[in-house]
């Protein structure tokens, strides 16, 4: 077992330069970036979204698949489609400078274009367990092989929209966990952290860091944030975004919008181009 020694996880202010938060991030694996949307984007957010988190039930649908079960939460609710949903998440937290200049600098030099692979709100609900602890790459199992020599296959950007303590459930991590030599290895929770912020603020963190959701263990309080994670456009996404958006909505976004969302082609390194339309950008075939 990897020797933890990091007891503090570091914080910076959202619109810091990109090579100051570059460096938090590639030291520590993760960095908070303090007031990453307003307190009016949060109110907005959390009011549109508010009628299908009514509706939405909580735990896994997949009930028979027991790991599955304990990896969603029996009282967590996960709701998808925010493109869809939300005007204020498409058009204002999808477009934020700080997102996208921060995906172009990890991403650009090594993988190209890059565009979501879901974005998920994730409420935990009062007595949870602690979710697993796991890494994010784990979804791509031949780079969770090639373990820290695999090139960076995904970012997370998980945004609280309520407060995040220690006690209602704040995700847990292991700063420094992504430069361990063997994946196999996911420590153990009392190796872990949680990632206490603020309404508002977001924690940046490499899908090679080891973490999970934490313990509610309040009564009453439903923690909730939302997680946008970004992967290279060489790979295939977990949410089939563009199918599930209105392109009536998307032409309204700006390009970059467009392109994370999957309205237009993906140009990874080396690549004459993925995800095109007759030979040429489907931004082009969709008149965009």
């Amino acid at each position: 077992m990897t020797n933890v020694t990091k007891t503090v996880i570091q914080a910076l202010p959202s619109e810091s330069p990109v090579k100051d938060v570059l460096a938090v991030f590639e030291e520590d694996g993760c960095v908070i970036l303090k007031n990453y949307l307003t307190a009016d984007q949060v109110r907005a957010f959390n009011a549109e979204i508010e009628p299908q988190m009514r509706r939405l039930t909580p735990g896994c649908k997949q009930e028979e698949y027991e790991i599955m079960a304990e990896f969603h939460g029996q009282n967590t609710k996960r709701l998808t489609g925010l493109a869809n949903i939300s005007k204020t998440f498409r058009e204002e937290i999808l477009d934020l400078d700080v997102f996208h200049a921060m995906g172009d600098a990890i991403f650009q030099e090594e993988s190209g274009t890059c565009w979501l692979t879901t974005a998920q709100v994730i409420e935990i609900g009062p007595d949870s367990r602690a979710q697993p602890l796991h890494r994010d790459l784990e979804g791509w199992t031949h780079f969770l092989k090639m373990g820290r020599a695999s090139p960076e296959i995904v970012i997370n950007f998980l945004v609280a929209l309520t407060d995040f303590t220690e006690e209602n459930g704040a995700t847990r991590v292991i700063p420094g966990s992504h430069k361990w030599p063997d994946y196999a290895d996911r420590g153990t929770p009392d190796m872990t952290i949680p990632v206490e912020m603020k309404a508002g603020d977001a924690v940046l963190f490499t899908g090679k860091l080891v973490h999970g959701g934490g313990a509610n263990r309040t009564k009453d309080f439903f923690r909730r944030g939302v997680t946008i994670p970004l992967i290279p456009g060489f790979l295939t996404p977990e949410e089939a975004v563009p199918l599930l958006v209105d392109i009536e909505a998307v032409r309204t976004l700006p390009e970059r919008v467009q392109r994370v969302l999957g309205f237009r082609s993906q140009y990874p390194v080396g690549s004459i181009g993925l995800w095109q339309a007759n030979v040429g950008d489907i931004g082009e075939y969709l008149g965009l």
